[in-house]
């Protein structure tokens, strides 16, 4: 197998990397395997193969890999739900984490509610939303007297 091989056979390694990640990371080096095989082919000389393979691979990766990212990466659908962090809610339901119960009353939506420091909270209570994992707010305790989530 003369050098123009090994360069067939780099190709073919990078694009079998690619398509077992799906990573858009060695994509790129088979398009300098493969210009750097073409130069192999019409005699090129051996530094001027791993050049072109080096300044290919790199601009290529540096021009290509952004607008590749942006089309194929999947989007992240954003939903409304998360403007509910931040705001403040009643407790209509105790909150006990041990018990796995728990919901707060948000801006007219009923949310199933986890202390975020494991603290209990009763009915009636204050409290504000920090955070959302699936379909449960975690909450905190608003001291009455200052508006200021408890520590």
């Amino acid at each position: 197998m003369g050098i123009t091989g090994f360069w067939l056979v780099a190709v073919i390694i990078f694009a079998v990397v690619e398509a077992a990640t799906l990573g858009l990371i060695s994509v790129w080096f088979s398009f300098g395997a493969l210009v750097s095989m073409a130069i192999s082919a019409l005699g090129g000389p051996l530094w001027l193969q791993i050049a072109s393979f080096f300044a290919i691979s790199l601009i290529v990766l540096a021009f290509l890999r952004p607008l590749a990212r942006k089309h194929f990466t999947p989007r992240q659908t954003r939903t409304n739900a998360d403007r509910v962090i931040g705001m403040t809610g009643i407790v209509i339901q105790p909150i006990d984490n041990l018990g796995g119960t728990g919901q707060v009353s948000v801006g007219g939506t009923v949310w199933t509610a986890r202390s975020d420091d494991n603290a209990t909270i009763g009915r009636g209570e204050t409290v504000i939303i920090l955070r959302i994992e699936g379909v449960k707010i975690f909450v905190r305790r608003v001291k009455e007297e200052s508006g200021v989530p408890s520590s």
